[in-house]
């Protein structure tokens, strides 16, 4: 074949120039099937199955033009992404990349040909030797991961059914940003298309007219457990995509090179798309050539150096004249030995590459070829401003509008405030930057969660309003419906599509944002967790999700509580320290000044804590409480320790409901001589940003350590803030007896829940007046250590 390159559009000229090429695919997938074997043999871990059975279609489609990438360069912002939605069968990925390398290495030795080194020595290229670091610390991991040697992988996978979403956010970032030529390649086995999320993304993709979103389906009738997925689940690839609107293609020969590489053409190459997504199904056998097959292939390699692995070793050794070490012995007994074996094997496999210098020429010729596909720029391309990702106008709360604020006596919800601050930073990039700073998708709970601010217009500027996949594919606000998964997923993945033409140093993109109940914040825990994983370790820069759980609290009241973030909320603090920011804002105006500040510091995701009733906008100045400003970092004082009388302990208190009522009482605080200190605890991950001077200030290690708690979520959720032994025996919180709430009005439920201000009342009297006693039990128990 060839080196230069064909338009992708003309598939059948692609086909015909591939066709000419299968005797060398044929040995290319020879070679990819041996370092699969010997890499999980040597090894003894890994998933052999699903990896041989999808060779032949990852080949076509990297070898035959149908995807435009760059094997020495897969950052390149117009490059098509790939991802693995079938994370478990990355052995695929590094024998194929392991593979390719090899070829592009051997060529550059050959030549000295600049085109074929490896860019910054080496670094980015997985080559044969790191097959032996598999599923070893600090070398290639168990399952699909975005980050050194494998950036041609788009998103963290394995976990099933969390792939597809990431990939359908992906493809459309790129169409929102105008780049919708390029395309998003998907990898599944039938057994991913299981999992709700799969139905989900389905609709959603589909409802978003994502025609540059491909799925290619290995269907091989196998998962783990020994009895075929056809028992369980009804149809065909076709009944299962075609109904959903989806363009469907495939070939019932997944194992051929002629119909699965005009299989994959078909999927890649169609001039006329009909506007919606694509799905190819391939039919393949599970363990496909490696010596058992099916359910039993999965995820067990053979022994180490057992009969069935050197039966299947001596077909490659006869075919190609070559001889491994410890052919027909057991494994040797020294982990150095077995190293040395597993070199010495791998490299003798790769000799039959690179003693071939006609495929090594042809090979890194056409990857050289398929690189120079891939576009540098893009006509309609909308981006190319990432200046707008340090805008102080999105994070100086001092710039923004008086639009922005209520006034002392309105009332409004505080998710109102969400609405006005996402309709200014989208209006504000529309105006200056010709595009959204933000991609929001909601449960079909745009209006009631606030989050459709970030299409309404706001200060005279017109807003995006929502997407269209026709009249506006332009629109910042998504109409997606009940898909809380699907939708964090789906802003994830494209948060992680970077278009600048430097990835490495900045970020331009889009940033997203989703909505739910905050007692269904647990459905978008998955894909956030690998979303914060990835952005942990890539080397290229990311953007940000913003976490919506809307309706929090047993504010939510009349809805009951089937509906309320009490418990579930908690998800959003399982993650690394910092990784995370939490925000718990009292009233509208903390909203702005919280996400300003949030969303100004280098942290991946948001999550933003609100609920549902309105309450009165507090006179600040008059009650003599710190100004809304405070809000942003992270916590403030109420009220301080009076001066002259005994100190009754430190009060942490958050919540909408909560704290409304301690302001309220605090005339009677006064009034009766309670001198406690009450801390607005509203994110401790910005207070943890504060100047220790700042944080001593408001609450030291001695105010945590005597401490009670105030708040409309569970008591554990407050650990962060009061850490003391006898905390919850003074504390309020929703679950302060163990029991779930029921419902009723507001009112009703909040007396319920002991959150009323009679009930915080009585609280903080005890509170304070048993100072002396607690603080003598606190010591006893130090004595007892």
């Amino acid at each position: 074949m060839g080196a230069g390159p064909v338009a992708r559009s003309d598939a059948a000229q692609l086909y015909a120039a591939a066709e000419a090429d299968f005797a060398r695919y044929e040995v290319v997938k020879d070679l990819i099937d041996e370092c699969i074997d010997l890499s999980l043999n040597y090894r003894q871990s890994g998933h052999p199955g699903g990896s041989r059975s999808k060779v032949h279609m990852l080949v076509s489609l990297l070898l035959s033009g149908a995807m435009r990438w760059d094997l020495l360069r897969p950052w390149r912002r117009f490059g098509d992404r790939f991802v693995l939605s079938a994370g478990h069968t990355v052995p695929l990925v590094y024998a194929t990349l392991a593979v390719l390398n090899e070829a592009v290495r051997a060529r550059y030795s050959q030549d000295q040909d600049p085109s074929f080194a490896f860019p910054d020595d080496g670094r980015w290229a997985l080559t044969w030797e790191w097959l032996l670091r598999l599923r070893r610390h600090g070398g290639l991991p168990g399952h699909a991961e975005m980050e050194g040697r494998t950036l041609f992988l788009k998103f963290n996978t394995g976990p099933s059914g969390h792939g597809m979403p990431p990939a359908a956010g992906e493809a459309l970032a790129l169409r929102l940003a105008g780049a919708g030529q390029v395309k998003v390649f998907v990898f599944e086995g039938e057994g991913g298309l299981t999992p709700g999320s799969a139905h989900e993304t389905k609709n959603t993709a589909w409802g978003l007219g994502l025609d540059n979103l491909i799925f290619m389906v290995d269907w091989n009738d196998f998962g783990i457990d020994p009895r075929p997925l056809s028992s369980m689940v009804a149809g065909t690839p076709v009944d299962w995509f075609a109904p959903y609107g989806w363009r469907v293609t495939g070939t019932e020969h997944g194992m051929e090179w002629g119909p699965v590489t005009r299989t994959v053409l078909e999927a890649s190459c169609s001039s006329d798309s009909g506007g919606v997504p694509t799905m190819a199904w391939f039919v393949t056998q599970k363990g496909r050539g490696y010596g058992k097959v099916d359910a039993a292939s999965h995820g067990t390699p053979f022994p180490m150096n057992a009969p069935q692995f050197w039966e299947v070793r001596k077909r490659f050794m006869e075919r190609y004249g070559v001889t491994y070490e410890g052919v027909d012995s057991p494994a040797p007994a020294d982990p150095a030995a077995v190293q040395a074996q597993a070199a010495a094997n791998l490299g003798t496999a790769m000799s039959v590459l690179r003693r071939d210098e006609d495929l090594v020429t042809w090979l890194s010729d056409r990857l050289l070829a398929i690189a120079s596909t891939v576009p540098s720029d893009v006509d309609g391309f909308r981006l190319g401003q990432p200046e707008l990702f340090s805008d102080r106008r999105i994070f100086d709360v001092s710039s923004y509008p008086d639009s922005m604020w209520k006034k002392p006596g309105e009332k409004a919800p505080n998710r109102a405030g969400l609405a006005a601050w996402g309709a200014y930073v989208n209006t504000l990039a529309l105006r200056d930057y010709g595009r959204p700073l933000f991609v929001a998708a909601s449960a079909d709970l745009a209006e009631s969660t606030n989050i459709a601010g970030f299409g309404q217009d706001f200060g005279g500027l017109p807003g995006t309003g929502w997407y269209e996949r026709s009249s506006n594919p332009f629109g910042a606000l998504l109409p997606t419906e009940i898909t809380e998964f699907t939708n964090a997923g789906m802003m994830a993945g494209l948060a992680t599509v970077n278009l600048s033409s430097d990835p490495f140093t900045e970020f331009d993109g889009f940033w997203g944002a989703c909505s739910t109940y905050g007692s269904f914040s647990y459905l978008k825990y998955g894909p956030m967790r690998l979303f914060s994983q990835l952005a942990q370790d890539t080397e290229l820069k990311v953007g940000k999700v913003l976490w919506i759980a809307g309706h929090s609290g047993p504010e939510t009241a009349e809805d009951s509580r089937t509906h309320f973030g009490i418990f579930s909320i908690g998800v959003t603090q399982l993650f690394p320290e910092g990784h995370v920011i939490d925000l718990h804002p009292w009233e509208y105006n903390e909203v702005p000044v919280m996400l300003g500040a949030a969303f100004g510091l280098d942290v991946p995701i948001v999550a933003l804590h609100l609920t549902r009733p309105p309450v009165e906008i507090p006179d600040r100045e008059a009650l003599g409480i710190p100004s809304h400003l405070a809000a942003a970092r992270g916590a403030y004082v109420l009220r301080d320790y009076h001066l002259g009388q005994p100190r009754g302990g430190t009060v942490f208190v958050r919540g909408t409901m909560p704290i409304r009522n301690v302001v309220n009482v605090l005339p009677t605080l006064d009034e009766r001589g309670i001198n406690v200190k009450i801390v607005a605890a509203l994110s401790p991950q910005l207070f943890a940003r504060q100047p220790v001077s700042y944080r001593d200030s408001v609450a030291g290690p001695s105010d945590r350590l005597d401490a009670m708690v105030i708040t409309n979520g569970a008591f554990k959720l407050m650990r962060e803030w009061a850490d003391g032994p006898l905390a919850r025996e003074y504390s309020l919180s929703s679950d302060w007896d163990d029991r779930w709430r029921t419902g009723g009005s507001v009112e009703e439920v909040i007396e319920e829940a002991h959150l009323d201000q009679a009930h915080i009342l009585t609280a903080l009297e005890r509170f304070a007046a048993a100072r002396t006693e607690r603080l003598r039990r606190i010591r006893e128990l130090l004595d007892e250590a």
